[in-house]
């Protein structure tokens, strides 16, 4: 089974290739195998039994240690399953096959089920579990499937034969819509959005639409998507997976690949954001009982200095040999002094483009200091509503308030432009937020100068920005930052734009 699913990552790029790596890993752990087998040995359990509750053990486990751990017990419960079925001669859990396209409603899907899925036969997928940043829903959206997560009664309400129109990027699900509904939304499907490679309001008002990708094979389809460029570059492909780090000279070759991609075009490279959900085999932090709130993303340089040193290096080297133009910015940034020193250490190397994330709320009421530091800044708004909200970004159960529309959390993101706005330095945002049209007019509302999204959502994001000029911008971002809720504030910013019928978005 775990060489099925390592086919099946080799067949896979970006994120999905990361997922079904991590389940086929699961899949051959041999600790799970070996606690099965004694099981059969010392408790005379039959072997789909032994399996079955040596899986369980190990769930329970990682639950207990939350964070990434707990976010990984759906893909132990996903290798349960798979053996179990092969033990007892039954067929591998997952979608049952179907021969016209149809929606994909379950209580929660499994990774390596998700990357196998046909777009042309799934159309949309509706779950109730799983969180909006879970897995799932991360591997559904780079293969253009809309998902809604953490949909409350959605396998009661949402029945064999009903008709549903699934909105992935409003999060919403409506059964039984009118004909008219349906015809439009049939209309609108048979539209294909391209982008001209430039991002600007109707008044011309330039706004960077930018690429995020996770590993070398993302970068060709997000520069033939139009890119302006990438605006997170995520380095942590390079480290993931191995028992010792990555040598310069590999890190050179695998960063000149996405560079080679964007000649004069800018790409900014994130450095090494380890920890939480990215645990690392040769960075070990094992007395961490929170890991999101532990040593990770820029804090890793004070114990493994070297690692940061060696990354400059290969980064610096990489740009020499390429013609991007090449900006590098660390995660995690909490302070201003870790802000400063960041910025010495990409001097050192010949970086002058040395920016920080801002992912957590000191770094946003700092950004001033800190922007007199560095030379941009870049929201990642996935953590930055985690640490707000004080709300696990993977948990279903706390989907409402992992939302970027939380006006508390639009509040941190208008604080950060403020503060590069003082500086003149420009402010982007690189997180989920970015990818939704709408909220996308209010980030640029706030300040923001730059989107960086799957390239997936750069047609759409484009297409309504070119329809508002940029005070119309300014005034639904006042609309958004005067609403109570999110809910509120999604509404009150949608009901002023009816260009989005037309659009259908």
């Amino acid at each position: 089974m775990a060489a099925a699913l390592d086919a099946a990552a080799g067949a896979a790029t970006g994120t999905t290739k990361d997922v079904l790596e991590a389940t086929a890993t699961i899949a051959a752990d041999p600790s799970l195998v070996s606690d099965a087998e004694r099981r059969v040995l010392d408790e005379h359990l039959i072997p789909e039994r032994a399996v079955w509750e040596a899986a369980e053990s190990v769930a329970e486990q990682f639950s207990a240690l939350g964070g990434y751990f707990a976010e990984r017990v759906r893909d132990i419960a996903d290798v349960r399953d798979r053996l179990v079925a092969e033990l007892t001669g039954r067929p591998a859990p997952g979608v049952p096959s179907n021969d016209v396209p149809f929606v994909l409603v379950a209580d929660d899907l499994a990774p390596s089920v998700t990357a196998a899925l046909d777009p042309a036969l799934v159309l949309a997928i509706v779950t109730e579990g799983g969180g909006p940043t879970s897995h799932t829903a991360i591997v559904a959206n780079a293969n253009g499937i809309p998902a809604v997560v953490a949909a409350s009664g959605a396998t009661d309400l949402l029945t064999a034969g009903a008709t549903v129109l699934v909105d992935g990027a409003a999060g919403t699900v409506v059964r039984d819509p009118s004909p008219d509904e349906v015809e439009r939304v049939r209309r609108l499907a048979g539209r294909r959005r391209t982008f001209d490679g430039t991002g600007r309001t109707a008044d011309g008002t330039r706004v960077q639409l930018l690429a995020n990708i996770g590993d070398p094979a993302g970068s060709a389809p997000a520069a033939a998507a139009g890119a302006e460029g990438v605006g997170l570059f995520r380095s942590e492909f390079c480290f993931l997976g191995r028992e010792t780090p990555p040598s310069v000279d590999e890190q050179v070759e695998q960063y000149r690949t996405v560079l080679a991609q964007f000649p004069g075009r800018k790409v900014v490279v994130r450095t090494l954001d380890s920890g939480a959900d990215k645990p690392l085999e040769f960075l070990s932090s094992d007395d961490e009982e929170n890991p999101a709130l532990g040593v990770r993303g820029l804090r890793t340089a004070t114990r493994w200095p070297d690692l940061l040193e060696e990354q400059l290096e290969a980064i610096a080297t990489a740009a020499a040999q390429e013609a991007a133009d090449v900006w590098v910015m660390a995660p995690m940034v909490s302070t201003v002094g870790e802000a400063e020193w960041f910025v010495s250490r990409c001097a050192a190397h010949g970086l002058d483009r040395a920016g920080v994330m801002i992912e957590v709320p000191s770094a946003a009421l700092l950004s001033g200091p800190i922007l007199g530091r560095a030379a941009f800044a870049s929201i990642g708004t996935n953590d930055l509503t985690q640490y707000a909200m004080a709300a696990d970004r993977l948990l279903g159960s706390l989907a409402e308030l992992n939302d970027p529309w939380q006006p508390a959390v639009l509040r941190l993101i208008a604080e950060t432009c403020r503060g590069g706005e003082l500086q003149g330095r420009p402010v982007g945002v690189c997180g989920e937020a970015a990818s939704q049209p709408v909220l996308a007019l209010v980030l640029v509302g706030l300040g923001v100068s730059s989107l960086s999204m799957t390239a997936r959502a750069i047609p759409d994001v484009a297409a309504l920005l070119e329809r508002v000029t940029v005070d119309e911008c300014r005034e639904l971002a006042r609309y958004a930052l005067a609403a109570e809720s999110p809910g509120d504030a999604r509404a009150v910013v949608r009901g002023r734009l009816p260009v989005l019928d037309e659009l259908g978005l």
